[in-house]
């Protein structure tokens, strides 16, 4: 990939780091959740506020069509914007699942009334979205899902469940698989409709996970009606709709989350230059500045990953199989980071957030408890290694 810029992107680059340095809320860096990978319920109304701000300055869905409230530009900007959020350890956005997967679904997939209708709220955060994939017994098994739609009139009547269901408690809409046609083989008839999360008979309860947030939730659907003019894509073709959302969701989590990555690495670093053992600063420590310096190094691999992806994006072509790299990289990689933030505080890694003890507040506890999730969110790692197997290397099915 040829990473030299044109006059035009690098003009654009100082155009995003003179706004970033003017519009970054000054007390952000001292705000709690700052170095939070996941919104935390305290930083939603701010985190809401602050997307709406980018997207009036429009750096929110740059590569998206200008006629569904994008900017037209190239993925290449969209590595910019992303460089310069890291290096001025810019605040993240809310709608994460909307503009990451929602969004670029629904611009491959829907009608014409469709990315009217949906893309530029998404953007705004005017609507924020969840997505309805796992069940209790099909997590992983996405094709053995039993949430049930059936046909009545212009509508659809859905029951079932889901489950760990991301910001579900605060979302107004869904990206939700249900099987249509249950005497089709398991792939053939499940259909991807956009859901209201206000519609009756649409019920959330949040669960309180370990980090004592309700971000995940489960979600029971009785008897809701949905009209047909919801449907994605084509009735029955939902299986390769979601694909399409995997696919950008997986590149979202190799290549977007690599800018928190990047900011939640220089964090590390702060807080190892604060640290001591044994009267010495950590950072003067040989070994720990090999772990650090291997961190660096991985962050910058995942980078570049990334950047690879953006050739397959510049042609016109949707995110493929290749995007489980990426994903699978980075959950490595910061749960490695993240383990290595409780070596540095050693005996005060114990002490959590109300201590007064606590280093910066219980932060770091946080985001290392948080981080086990990684594994299993977007696909779980096992789930990544297989389709990198069949899919990219061609090996048989295990």
């Amino acid at each position: 990939m040829d990473f030299s810029l044109t006059p035009e992107q690098d003009a654009f680059r100082e155009q995003v780091r003179a706004w970033l340095k003017e519009n970054i809320p000054r007390d952000w860096s001292r705000r709690v959740m700052a170095s939070a990978e996941v919104p935390r319920p305290e930083a939603y109304q701010f985190l809401r506020d602050w997307q709406r701000t980018l997207f009036d300055a429009g750096f929110v869905g740059l590569t998206w069509p200008k006629e569904y409230g994008g900017r037209g530009l190239t993925f290449m900007e969209e590595l910019i914007l992303h460089e310069e959020m890291a290096l001025a350890k810019a605040p993240q956005i809310l709608n994460i699942l909307g503009v990451g997967m929602a969004g670029p679904t629904i611009i491959a997939y829907g009608t014409e009334e469709q990315k009217k209708r949906y893309p530029a709220k998404i953007l705004s955060c005017e609507e924020i979205w969840c997505q309805g994939y796992s069940e209790p017994n099909a997590g992983s098994d996405l094709a053995s899902l039993q949430t049930r739609a059936v046909k009545d009139g212009e509508y659809w009547v859905i029951n079932g469940q889901k489950v760990w269901t991301s910001l579900a408690h605060v979302s107004d809409r869904m990206m939700l698989l249900a099987r249509t046609d249950p005497a089709a083989p398991r792939h053939k008839g499940i259909t991807y409709f956009l859901l209201d999360m206000r519609l009756p008979g649409v019920t959330v309860k949040p669960l309180k996970q370990i980090t004592g947030d309700p971000e995940f939730n489960e979600v029971f659907f009785d008897n809701v009606r949905v009209h047909e003019s919801e449907i994605l894509g084509g009735l029955n073709n939902g299986w390769q709709v979601g694909l399409t959302t995997l696919m950008y969701e997986r590149l979202a989590l190799g290549f977007g989350l690599q800018v928190r990555l990047r900011i939640a690495l220089d964090g590390l670093i702060e807080l190892a230059r604060r640290m001591e053992k044994e009267g010495r600063v950590l950072t003067k420590d040989p070994v720990m500045r090999q772990k650090i310096a291997q961190l660096w190094i991985d962050t910058e691999c995942l980078k570049y990953l990334g950047a690879r992806a953006i050739t397959k994006l510049l042609k016109g072509e949707i995110p493929g199989p290749e995007a489980s790299i990426g994903k699978m990289i980075w959950v490595e990689t910061h749960q490695k980071l993240q383990e290595l933030a409780m070596e540095i505080e050693g005996p005060y890694s114990q002490l959590v957030r109300g201590s007064d003890w606590a280093v910066e507040s219980g932060v770091w506890q946080y985001t290392f408890l948080r981080s086990r999730a990684n594994s299993i969110e977007g696909g779980t790692t096992e789930v990544q290694k297989n389709i990198i197997g069949e899919r990219i290397l061609g090996l048989p099915k295990g």
